[in-house]
């Protein structure tokens, strides 16, 4: 379920909900030393799907018995993501109850040796079109100095956890709170800890100047949650993306390097997020992550390239660049032969192992992109990344075989009848697998495997030379300025603390320091601290810090406590602080008054969700008028209102109306009734929230504007699962035609 998050103040500090605070987390997680043969994050500790462990099993048998090296095998913990390894407890992200009417998305924590669960954390899909079977898709991101979790759920639910206990350190709806898209597709991006940060990247439809849809990259502090930078990509990509950044050091300095949802390679300073280069490599979006040696990046794609009609490349690009590099930084590029989207790049010593998507594995020489030996073919399609251990690559094919494979000195790459092995009739593998102090875990959507060939001695290399950060002292003049919290949602009279940090040109931290403080919008700043208005009025503000010509700024949002009240006169958009509204809406005079439009020439935006407010609200309604347009052909757009986390959705072409929380659920409880919407006459919807006894009761009516309110309700349902809170919020699908939409209140239940 949707856990029940504490009643907090709008005044409580930005965007996160707290759960506890970082200070409970066990004396044993905060003083335990980095292992060096934990697997910390999806594709190891170098970032690269390479171990340096030896001893490890050269044939395994996921049916067990004699000679199999299956150590234990858990069917309950079949799933698709790529599991970490931390301080011997494996955790992977998983959906909870499949297939059933209380399905949900649960955070897995397991004994590394002996497959025991240790605890999990359980919570709801809501407000999300991820169908059921892509939950669990993004990988959970570990931290070797604390031993918290990261966890990026399905919908936008980002958490932190205690990895020991289990206790919820701090959580954030990104859907709610900052737009982040969850969409049918269900790609997920991974967030990845560095130093005191953990920093993801997805598709972000905000609020203000960050209202168009973007690829955001945004970094938290990862013991407090505080958002500590943000920075956009380009504005209205075509896709969503699972792509993982890397952690790289090129020429003396520390970059974070990923694909976006734009189709361009980009390289940024991890603790300011500026941005370093990008590099124009597809005209969709990228999936694959990087694999980073030395300065030099190679990246994949099976999609558009930028010019032509060729599908998919391979190229090695110059890391060491800055600025626009498409033009300069390519080493090498073979385009339209290797469709290489999914599984990311392997390099060992001089050749790149590239698993693409149909099914096959080429070798190439890296310095050169030339072809080595033929190509094999594995199955039908790669979705995992390969792992190389012990002199052998483990690969998982989608489609049920694992292969051991052995490098060969001439064909590239040898494949025999007992390199590979078939999972059970129906599991697939959509999981990268890793090692872990002799063990490789391998996760299958039937099981959790682990195997480990006891009768060899366990141990492991040393890996090459880390590229060494050129030391602070040698660019000690500021560059950047940073204000964190760059984004806080305050109450009425609530008191912020800001603090100003300086940077060098390679993004490493100076000082924190004095700065000129000038507010643009209500409220005060003195003595480096702002103080949001008091009123009811829902406003925002933007705090810029000026150090000598150096200037960085803070985003604020002021929402007054229920209730709320939306008639849109004097506006000339939507309101500021909603969330997903403007860019996908217009204020329009209609019938006399002003109204908001939801438009149908916004490119991939005209089905979408709008939150009005901070996401821990609870037992409260929503109340608004509509009214929809119809197209030359009759066909009528969708629209609805949103209370914790559920949806009454009115259907103009379906001729429904519907009260669900997770839409695309086939078996997710929900309440359908038939309901014919008449094109241009103004209607009255109202969703009631309420919490009772451990269950959220929703109440829905919509009647025609004008006449009497009906006394009874016209659908219900009642969720033993429930979402406890929740961001109010507006549902629209102008896909058809336009909606107009007026008179919006929300107020708490009497």
């Amino acid at each position: 379920m949707k856990r029940p998050l504490p009643s907090l103040a709008l005044a409580s500090r930005l965007l996160v909900v707290w759960t506890s605070i970082f200070l409970g987390a066990s004396a044993l997680a905060q003083e335990a030393k980095v292992d060096p043969l934990d697997w910390p994050y999806w594709r190891g500790p170098e970032y690269n799907g390479i171990s340096r462990e030896t001893g490890l099993p050269d044939k395994i048998n996921p049916d067990g018995g004699e000679g199999s090296n299956l150590l234990w095998k858990k069917p309950e913990f079949g799933g698709r993501s790529t599991p970490i390894i931390l301080r011997g407890k494996l955790y992977t992200i998983l959906r909870a109850d499949p297939g059933t009417p209380t399905e949900g998305e649960r955070v897995v924590c397991i004994d590394a040796a002996t497959g025991e669960l240790k605890w999990e954390s359980r919570h709801n899909v809501w407000s999300s079109d991820v169908p059921d079977t892509r939950v669990g898709w993004s990988s959970v991101a570990g931290d070797p100095e604390t031993g918290n979790v990261y966890a990026l759920g399905a919908c936008g639910l980002f958490e932190c956890y205690d990895g020991e206990t289990g206790k919820i350190l701090w959580s954030i709806p990104l859907h709610e709170q900052m737009g982040l898209l969850s969409t049918y597709g269900g790609r997920t991006n991974f967030p990845v800890v560095f130093e005191d940060l953990v920093i993801l990247g997805s598709v972000i439809i905000g609020w203000g100047d960050m209202a168009v849809p973007a690829h955001r990259l945004m970094a938290f502090n990862k013991r407090t949650g505080e958002v500590v930078w943000f920075v956009s990509t380009r504005l209205r990509p075509p896709d969503t993306i699972y792509s993982a950044p890397v952690i790289a050091t090129i020429n003396g300095q520390k970059l974070l390097i990923g694909g976006a949802s734009d189709g361009w390679i980009y390289a940024f300073q991890p603790r300011t997020g500026k941005k370093v280069w990008e590099y124009q490599f597809s005209r969709r979006g990228i999936n694959m992550s990087p694999t980073v040696d030395g300065d030099v990046v190679y990246v994949g794609h099976s999609e558009e390239n930028p010019f032509g009609t060729k599908m998919g490349a391979v190229a090695a690009i110059k890391g060491d660049l800055s600025g626009d590099i498409t033009l300069k930084a390519e080493i090498w590029k073979e385009l339209e032969t290797y469709g290489v989207g999914r599984s990311s790049i392997l390099k060992v010593e001089d050749r790149l192992y590239l698993f693409d998507d149909p099914g096959k594995v080429w070798v190439v020489d890296a310095k050169t992109g030339e072809r080595i030996g033929n190509k094999q073919t594995l199955g039908t399609m790669n979705f995992a990344s390969p792992l190389f251990a012990d002199g052998r690559i483990y690969h998982c094919e989608k489609n049920g075989r694992i292969f051991i494979l052995t490098p060969d000195e001439k064909g590239g790459i040898k494949i025999t009848r007992d390199s590979r092995v078939t999972l059970p009739t129906g599991d697939e593998c959509w999981a990268s697998p890793v090692v872990s102090h002799g063990r490789l875990y391998i996760l299958t959507t039937g099981a959790m495997y682990c195997f480990e060939d006891k009768s060899k001695p366990h141990a492991s290399a040393p890996g090459p030379a880390a590229a060494e950060e050129a030391p602070v002292n040698t660019d000690e003049k500021p560059a950047q300025v940073q204000v964190v919290p760059c984004e806080l949602l305050l109450g009425p009279g609530a008191k912020q603390k800001l603090t100003v940090k300086l940077f060098n040109s390679r993004g490493q931290f100076l000082k924190e320091s004095p700065a000129e403080l000038t507010l643009f919008g209500p409220g005060k700043i003195d003595n480096g601290e702002f103080a949001a208005p008091e009123g009811t009025a829902h406003t925002a503000a933007i705090v810029t810090a000026k150090v000598g010509e150096l200037t960085g700024r803070s985003r604020i949002r002021v929402v007054p406590p229920l209730p709320w009240k939306f008639d849109f006169e004097g506006l000339t958009d939507a309101p500021v602080t909603w969330v997903g509204a403007r860019y996908r809406h217009v204020v329009r005079q209609v019938d006399g008054s002003n109204t908001m439009v939801k438009i149908t020439t916004i490119p991939l935006g005209t089905r979408s969700r709008l939150s009005m407010g901070p996401p821990n609200l609870h037992d409260y309604t929503v109340q608004g008028d509509f009214k929809v347009a119809a197209n030359p052909g009759g066909k009528l757009p969708d629209v609805g209102a949103i209370a914790q986390g559920y949806t009454l959705e009115v259907s103009g072409e379906n001729k429904w109306i519907k009260l669900v929380s997770w839409l695309p659920h086939p078996k997710r409880h929900f309440k359908e009734l038939p309901f014919d919407l008449k094109p241009d006459s103004w209607y009255t919807i109202k969703l009631r929230a309420e919490n009772s006894a451990g269950k959220a009761l929703l109440r829905g009516k919509v009647w025609e504007r004008g006449k009497p309110e009906p006394k009874d309700w016209t659908i219900e349902l009642v969720d033993p699962m429930p979402n406890t809170t929740g961001a109010p919020g507006l549902f629209g699908n102008a896909t058809n035609a336009e909606l107009f939409l007026d008179n919006v209140s929300v107020t708490p239940n009497s």
